[in-house]
């Protein structure tokens, strides 16, 4: 083993390969995460969990990530010094995240007598599964030279935007097949793919330009603070808009049957709209490119509120989506320059954190019945767009006031 130095010159054709397997990486997670969420209500039936407990058990895989993913990132700036070890320890925790998700439906088959193993994979699942987050993309903020570091966010989370662009059909093909052979597929999948980041990682370090090593990571100040209330914040809209009014705008002018069709148009704007926006990152930054999104996605999220048609709706929904893929990619790059001095995997944890918060948020507003009080129906119609002008605004503020800093240094020197 050899100790890790900060890289200044990643090959282009290198630093792409490693993009497209972070994507992939992504995909298959996302992808086992849909699969969990399809099957979860019957394999909870039959240990005899009631229906209405199904949000709880959500609810908790959501808090458990809210504290692991920041866990999860921090071990990754502690260990990744050491060449191999990082892929080694994600490694080990996709191997036992997988079998305990594998079994997942096995116990269930047991009957009401195993509803506490149930529970005990569900948790041993969720706390493991978190190595997949943050700890694999701090490579990136520790190899890639600054310049790559947006197109590669948007690699990566083009991984995520293909995930939600294709649940809807994952949920109608498994509807009424058997959960065992989903979940033995999605974990196989999942195993094998992150059984190559050691190899990567390497990969990495082989292209790369060996250089000082870095600092011992600094705390965070009020400027990463800054950062991750606004990702919670703007988190928190994407969750109110998509995953509670998105359906029943729709409703409006289509069927139910439709929503499989139309839903994945949010994440096809989402996926197109991140790759011309990496380059802006490249050049302004990801806290402007952030905070721009965020007006704009309140725009569209305010125009598919008032839209008086099908097409109208349609074509906000794609603007909203696209402005939260460039809100996403542009955190991933804002949190690796922020988190620049050893503490990228930390702040990109505090990222993942503040997504798995704003989840928590909505399942509790749904589990509360907030969507069906008539007197709350405003605040969860409104929510979004004030969710994301008071983000957006707050983030090209803390843009500016970085720059004036980096010029009033830039003076001084």
């Amino acid at each position: 083993m050899s100790t890790m130095k900060l890289s200044t010159d990643l090959s282009p054709a290198s630093g792409n390969r490693s993009g497209v397997y972070f994507a992939i990486l992504q995909l298959a997670l996302t992808l086992g995460w849909t699969t969990y969420l399809i099957y979860l209500p019957q394999l909870a039936a039959k240990v005899g969990i009631a229906p209405t407990a199904v949000i709880l058990i959500l609810m908790l895989d959501q808090a458990i990530f809210t504290i692991t993913d920041t866990a999860m990132g921090v071990a990754a700036d502690r260990i990744a010094h050491v060449v191999g070890r990082l892929g080694r320890f994600v490694g080990a925790l996709t191997a036992l995240s997988c079998t305990a998700f594998v079994a997942l439906p096995f116990v269930a088959g047991t009957g009401p007598a195993s509803q506490g193993w149930f529970i005990a994979l569900i948790v041993i699942w969720a706390i493991t599964s978190s190595a997949l987050r943050a700890p694999p993309l701090t490579l990136l903020g520790k190899y890639s030279a600054k310049p790559s570091v947006p197109f590669l966010s948007a690699l990566v989370m083009l991984g995520y935007g293909l995930a939600g662009a294709v649940s809807p059909y994952l949920g109608v093909v498994l509807r009424n097949e058997d959960a065992r052979l989903p979940f033995v597929i999605s974990s196989a999948v999942l195993l094998i793919t992150t059984l190559g980041l050691s190899r990567v990682e390497r990969g990495l370090v082989r292209t790369s330009s060996p250089a000082k090593p870095r600092e011992v990571a600094k705390p965070l100040g009020k400027a990463s603070a800054t950062f991750i209330a606004s990702m919670v914040i703007l988190a928190l809209g994407y969750q109110l808009h998509f995953s509670l009014n998105s359906g029943p705008f729709y409703l409006r002018f289509a069927k139910p049957s439709d929503l499989e069709w139309l839903m994945p148009v949010f994440w096809i704007g989402f996926n197109i709209a991140m790759f011309p926006a990496s380059a802006v990152v490249k050049r302004r930054g990801g806290l402007i490119v952030m905070g721009t999104a965020g007006l704009l996605g309140a725009l569209a999220v305010l125009g598919a509120e008032l839209a008086g048609s099908l097409n109208t709706l349609i074509a906000a929904q794609f603007i909203a989506g696209a402005a939260w893929g460039c809100m996403l990619m542009s955190a991933i790059s804002a949190a690796l320059a922020l988190g620049d001095s050893g503490a990228e995997g930390k702040v990109l944890g505090l990222v993942f954190s503040a997504l798995a918060l704003a989840t928590f948020a909505r399942m509790s507003a749904v589990a509360g019945g907030l969507q069906k009080l008539p007197e709350y129906a405003p605040l969860l119609h409104w929510a979004p767009v004030a969710c994301r002008s008071v983000a957006g605004a707050g983030l090209l503020v803390l843009a500016a006031f970085r720059a004036q800093q980096s010029v009033l240094k830039a003076k001084r020197v």
